[in-house]
């Protein structure tokens, strides 16, 4: 579990300079099975007026690249928010092995909640998911980063 812990702290940190830079914090990490993280990527959406431009993208063609595949077997991505419906169509497109996400996302998720893309027979991968990991931290730099903006 602590392996979880300490690629989630990574997660955490890009959310916090994605925040920094007036984006939503959120932050995402992929990392190879050898347990090397291979990618690392902050929302970059306002900077680069991309509403594709979401942590997981960023960090998945990152990974991607640096693979020289457009499929990612045996990685895993670590993600601060419950990803959004094209970020886990894309996860299950990289055929991501696991996915690990802190805080919940009732509103816009797609995993857990709203359009659950994984559960449905068009999805080809499933990736091993497993939530709440540092969602208390998650869920707080959230919160205030939209208090602020109110």
């Amino acid at each position: 579990m602590s392996a979880f812990r300490s690629h989630m702290d990574q997660a955490l940190a890009e959310a916090r300079a994605a925040g920094a830079r007036g984006e939503v914090p959120v932050g995402a990490v992929v990392v190879a099975p050898d347990g090397k993280v291979v990618a690392a990527a902050g929302n970059r959406t306002r900077e680069l007026a991309d509403p594709t431009a979401h942590a997981e993208i960023m960090a998945l063609r990152a990974a991607c690249a640096a693979a020289g595949s457009e499929r990612l077997p045996g990685h895993a991505l670590y993600v601060t928010l419950e990803p959004c419906p094209m970020c886990a169509a894309a996860l299950s497109n990289a055929r991501i092995a696991r996915l690990c996400y802190g805080a919940a996302d009732p509103k816009s998720g797609g995993v857990a909640h709203g359009a659950r893309v994984f559960s449905h027979p068009q999805c080809h991968h499933v990736p091993e998911v497993y939530d709440g990991i540092a969602a208390a931290e998650a869920e707080a730099l959230l919160k205030t980063f939209f208090a602020g903006r109110r």
